[in-house]
Order: structure tokens, then C-alpha cells, then sequence
């Protein structure tokens, strides 16, 4: 939820001195560090805390390098919808983290994903989304079949011992949930569902996610750390501040809003005020629905009729994060009610936009270590920051 403009469719040996702290074996003082408590992703556990991640970690290039490498390289993501590649010949563009990835559907039907990048001297191959049987880089005019294969190399015939069978594009997982497409970088990647945890069953108490079609999709670039965006996702703390016109139709008090983390996901809920006069009290969706797929997976489920929003939050650099919000809805909701639902999206849009970037520069500033988080209230951000730092750690 971000101000948005509509379109159409590490080594021990080499850790800073803040990573230590977080990786001692011995730290276990509440509040005073990180403790990575389980040792599977099915049964992740963590310690209550209290201190927030290292300020510097949202500003460091090199954190952000070991993010790349531990964290988005590891993890499902999501990069669009199945509808992009709905037919054979198929294929969309998209980024995982910071890896640019295509994914495809050949003329045999099977959905694949690659490395969207050339195996001869690092040109990123596609771009966009369509339908055609290859895919060319325009560096050299690398040829690729939507299956991965080396078709054609220019001068290639004159090159002893080119083995072009030796030079598809790197495979990497696919695979999709509903009408959501997402890929793992990661070589024996876990199945999605075990990223996915309970929120798809969380979801189906609300709303049919297999019914719904893509409508249309948003995209927005904010000068703040890609964290601050997840961490400002996984609070409502802010709500009553900064949000009056959410608040006025979502209950956020601490007895009625819950959160939950669960495995690597988490979860927020919100019913509607009684009595209220909001235009989300005009549909079968009984009260909002939030959650978060670790690393950068934002869903949104908004009361009224079957609605559901869908993003990453992917970083630029870091201090620089852009987002896209898939738009999905039940075929026959009115016009009227989407429309007047993007207005108060990008409303709340709006607001976050500026906390995010008021923290990014506050926290640019170096002048202070960390902060204390609310263990009652900002659970979640505590659970993703544990995530992470598990993440770096190893």
C-alpha cells in the first residue's frame, strides 16, 4: 500500500561487527539480539524480542550484496500472473529479488523459468511479456527456444568445440498457486507449498483466490530500503495515526485486529466497524485479510467484494525499492466499486510513501544504532527481522 501510478497491465570471517552480534552463539539476553530458535522452515521459531535490526543494515550496500546472495537467491517469489502465460508460445520478463528472470510456456505446454540472462556474455535476453517461438538476446542475436535451448549463435559453426546443448539458459523453479506464478533461484528448491504455509487455507475463508481474474496493475518506486517497506506491510500500529480513512471502516484496535506468524508467513486480520457507511460494507467479503510470504510478498484483501492485491517490494539499491500491485477480482464486481477501491488504495498508498521514506532518511542519518520495538504490536516486524537475520547469518 504505497503511492502508485496505474498502468495497464555472509562468511564468518567476513561479517561486520553488527552481524556478529546477531550470529553469537551465546546471545540469548531478551531484547538484546536476535535468537534463531528452530531449525527447519517448517517449525521456524523465534524468541521474543525487543531491539530492532542494526540502522546501518538499511543503508549498506554490502548488507544489501548478502541479501542478494542468502536471502533472494533462496527463496520463492512471485513475479506475475498465470495469465501471461496462459497460452503456448508465451513468455513474460520479470525480476526475483535482484536476478531477472523469464518465465515461459513452450509449444509442449510445460511452464519453465530461466535466468534471463545470455550464456555468452551476460546481456539480460528478453524484456516485456508476448507470444513467439524464441527468444533473441540483442547483444549477439543469441537465439533461445521457450524451452531454454541454444537455437542459433551467429559464427558459432566456425568456433571449435561450441557445444550449443552445453549453453541453455539456466533453469530455475517454477511454480504457481491459483492464478499467482512465482520462481525459485535456488538449485533443489523446497516446494512452493511449504513457503505458502496456511495462507492459502486463510485466505479460502474469505474468498475463492482460483475464481478470480488479473484486472490490471500498478507500479511505484519509493526512496526507502526494501525492508522498511516489508516492516511498514507488517504493522497496523501506524493505522490510527496515519490511515483515518482505513481506520474508519477497519477496526484496528489491539482486541479486534490479530496478528500471527506462522512458519514463514504471517498473517493480520481486521473486521470491519460496525455500523460503518464505507463502500466496503457493499459485499460478501466479511473484513480484510493481510499477509506476508517471506522474503517481499504482500497480499491484501480489502471487505466488500472479492478483491485481492498482490506485490514484491524489490530493491534498487540500497535506499531505492520499487513495488508492482497485481489487481485481481471476481469477474462480475462492478466498475464502480474497483474504481472507488484503487482510490482508496492509493490513498493509503500515499500515506505509507511518505512514513517510509521519512524513516529511510532518519535512519540515514547514523546518529542513532537501533530502536525498540513493541513486542504486542510489531510481532510480525520482529519475526521478519529474525528472518533475516537467520538469513545472513547463514
Amino acid at each position: 500500500m504505497f503511492e502508485a501510478k496505474r498502468t495497464s497491465e555472509p562468511s564468518s570471517e567476513n561479517v561486520s561487527a553488527p552481524e556478529k552480534r546477531l550470529t553469537a552463539k551465546n546471545c540469548s539476553k531478551r531484547g538484546g539480539c536476535f535468537v534463531f530458535v528452530a531449525a527447519t522452515a517448517r517449525t521456524l521459531q523465534f524468541a521474543a524480542v525487543e531491539k530492532t535490526l542494526p540502522w546501518s543494515w538499511y543503508a549498506d550496500p554490502e548488507i544489501l550484496r548478502r541479501e542478494g546472495a542468502r536471502i533472494f537467491a533462496r527463496s520463492w517469489q512471485y513475479v506475475g500472473h498465470a495469465g501471461e502465460v496462459a497460452e503456448e508460445g508465451s513468455f513474460f520478463a520479470a525480476v526475483a529479488g535482484q536476478i531477472p528472470v523469464v518465465v515461459t510456456r513452450a509449444r509442449d505446454g510445460e511452464l519453465r523459468a530461466f535466468v534471463n540472462v545470455c550464456r555468452h556474455r551476460g546481456h539480460v535476453v528478453a524484456s516485456g511479456s508476448g507470444e513467439r517461438e524464441t527468444l533473441q538476446c540483442p547483444y549477439h542475436a543469441w537465439t533461445y527456444g521457450l524451452d531454454g535451448t541454444l537455437r542459433a549463435a551467429p559464427r558459432s559453426e566456425r568456433e571449435p568445440g561450441f557445444e550449443p546443448g552445453e549453453l541453455s539458459l539456466q533453469a530455475i523453479a517454477v511454480d504457481t498457486w491459483g492464478p499467482f506464478v512465482f520462481v525459485n533461484p535456488e538449485a533443489g528448491a523446497a516446494p512452493l507449498a511449504e513457503a505458502l504455509g496456511d495462507v492459502p487455507s486463510r485466505l479460502a475463508e474469505i474468498i475463492e483466490v482460483d475464481a478470480l481474474e488479473f484486472r490490471f496493475r500498478t507500479e511505484f518506486e519509493l526512496d526507502a530500503n526494501w525492508k522498511i517497506a516489508c516492516e511498514n506491510f507488517l504493522e497496523c500500529y501506524h493505522c490510527a495515526v496515519a490511515h483515518p480513512g482505513f481506520t474508519a471502516a477497519v477496526d484496528v484496535s489491539p482486541d479486534s485486529y490479530r496478528l500471527e506468524a506462522h512458519g514463514l508467513a504471517s498473517s493480520q486480520v481486521g473486521p470491519l466497524r460496525p455500523n460503518g457507511d464505507s463502500f466496503l460494507t457493499a459485499g460478501e467479503v466479511p473484513r480484510s485479510q493481510f499477509h506476508f510470504l517471506w522474503p517481499n510478498f504482500g497480499i491484501n484483501v480489502f471487505p466488500g467484494q472479492p478483491n485481492l492485491s498482490c506485490g514484491p517490494m524489490l530493491p534498487l539499491g540500497p535506499e531505492r525499492t520499487t513495488r508492482f500491485l497485481d489487481y485481481f477480482f471476481a469477474p462480475d464486481t462492478d466498475q464502480d466499486w474497483v474504481d472507488e477501491l484503487l482510490a482508496f488504495d492509493e490513498q493509503i498508498g500515499r500515506e505509507d510513501t511518505a512514513l517510509v521514506e521519512g524513516v529511510q532518511r532518519g535512519l540515514r542519518a547514523g546518529a542513532l544504532a537501533d530502536g525498540r520495538l513493541l513486542t504486542e504490536s510489531e510481532q510480525l516486524v520482529a519475526h521478519f527481522q529474525q528472518l533475516c537475520a537467520a538469513a545472513l547469518a547463514g
